[in-house]
C-alpha cells in the first residue's frame, strides 16, 4: 500500500545472465565505456541498477547503442571486489561507477586516474574526497550522509517511538567500515536521551553473523539496528530471516532487509540516489573532472514499514508512524 507516490522504478561474482557482458569486438571503439561495480546481487532488477539506467536514459544514453556499460556484481562476496575491479580497469573504461565503500576502495586501488562516480555514506570521513564542495582527486558522486545528526540517530528515535517499552537495542555493525564510529556515536546520543541501553554486535565477516544474532537474542534485546556495509549488505535476506526466527524486530537503512522481514527502514531512496549518479557520469563523459564536481547529498528519504512483520511479532505500531510511511508492506 503506497502512502505517497514516489519513484520506483559466484565464484567470479560477475553478472553474466541478467546483465550480459560486452566486448570491444562487438561495439565500435569510439563508444564511451563505463565500468560499474556493486557488492550486491545481480538477480532481478536491483534499484541500484534501475536508478542508474533510468538516469542515463533521461540523459539520452542507451546501453549497446551510444554507450557501453560493463556490470560486475560481488554477489554478496566482498572478497571478489578487488578482482572484479581489476577486470573492469583492464577494459580501459572512460569512467567507473562504484556503489558502497567496499566497491569504492576496490576501484580506487586499481583505477589509477580513471574518474570514479561513487555512492557512499560519508565520503569525507572515509577519505574518498577532501570535502563535499571540493572533492579533489578522481572521485565524486552522491553521499547518503544526512547532516551532523545522521540517520542512525533518527532511526533509533523512530524505533523508540514504535516500541515505547523497549529498553535494550542491539547494534549490528562492522567496526572497520568508515562510517561505523560516527553511527555508533549518533545512536549512543539518542540512547542516553531516551533511556536505552545499546548492545553492540560487531560483525566483520560473514561467518560472524549467526553468532552475533545469537548473542543479541541471549542479551534479550527488544530490537536490532542493522548498519549497512560489508558483510551485511550482501546478506540482508538471511539476516532478516534469522532475526525473525528469534522474534527480534530489525530496523535499518536497508530497504531489502525490511522487505525480507525487518520492521522498518528509513533512509535515502536508492533508486533516486543512483539515478542522480547518471548526472555525474554525463558530466564526466563530456569532459568535466571529478575534482571540480561537488559531491551531492541524497535528499529524498523514505520510510518503509513492514506491517506483516509487525503483526507476526504482535507489535502494534503507532498510527502516526504508519501515517508517515511512504510505503507499508502488508
Amino acid at each position: 500500500m503506497r502512502r505517497r507516490q514516489f519513484a520506483t522504478l559466484g565464484a567470479t561474482g560477475a553478472a553474466l545472465i541478467a546483465f550480459p557482458q560486452n566486448s570491444r569486438a562487438q561495439q565500435p571503439q569510439t563508444l564511451p565505456r563505463i565500468g560499474w561495480l556493486w557488492p550486491g546481487h545481480s538477480a532481478g532488477n536491483p534499484q541500484e541498477v534501475a536508478g542508474f539506467r533510468q538516469g542515463l536514459k533521461e540523459l539520452g544514453y542507451e546501453d549497446h547503442q551510444n554507450i557501453i556499460i560493463d556490470y560486475r556484481f560481488g554477489e554478496g562476496t566482498y572478497d571478489h571486489l578487488t578482482g572484479l575491479a581489476a577486470e573492469l580497469v583492464q577494459l580501459r573504461p572512460d569512467m567507473l561507477v562504484a556503489i558502497g565503500p567496499a566497491a569504492i576502495n576496490a576501484m580506487n586501488d586499481k583505477s589509477g586516474s580513471i574518474p570514479i562516480v561513487s555512492l557512499s555514506g560519508d565520503p569525507v570521513a572515509a577519505g574518498f574526497v577532501a570535502s563535499l564542495a571540493r572533492p579533489g582527486g578522481n572521485i565524486t558522486g552522491v553521499s547518503m550522509m544526512q547532516g551532523a545528526e545522521g540517520l542512525t540517530g533518527k532511526r533509533i528515535e523512530l524505533l523508540k517511538d514504535a516500541l515505547p517499552t523497549a529498553t535494550r537495542i542491539g547494534m549490528m555493525f562492522n567496526p572497520d567500515m568508515p562510517d561505523a564510529v560516527a553511527s555508533i556515536g549518533q545512536a549512543q546520543q539518542v540512547a542516553s536521551r531516551r533511556g536505552l541501553v545499546l548492545v553492540q554486535a560487531p560483525v566483520k565477516q560473514v561467518i560472524e553473523i549467526d553468532a552475533a544474532i545469537t548473542t543479541l537474542a541471549r542479551e534479550r534485546v527488544d530490537a536490532v539496528h542493522v548498519e549497512p556495509g560489508s558483510p551485511v549488505t550482501g546478506y540482508q535476506r538471511e539476516i532478516a530471516t534469522f532475526l525473525l526466527r528469534h522474534r527480534i524486530p530489525a530496523v535499518s537503512e536497508l530497504r531489502l532487509l525490511i522487505e525480507a522481514g525487518g520492521l522498518f527502514s528509513y533512509g535515502p531512496n536508492i533508486f533516486e540516489a543512483t539515478r542522480r549518479m547518471a548526472y555525474f557520469a554525463d558530466r564526466i563523459l563530456k569532459g568535466a573532472k571529478p575534482a571540480d564536481l561537488p559531491v551531492e547529498q541524497a535528499t529524498r528519504l523514505e520510510l518503509v514499514v513492514n506491517l506483516r512483520t509487525a503483526k507476526l511479532l504482535n507489535i502494534e505500531l503507532p498510527p502516526i508512524l504508519l501515517a508517515r510511511a511512504d510505503e507499508v508492506i502488508e
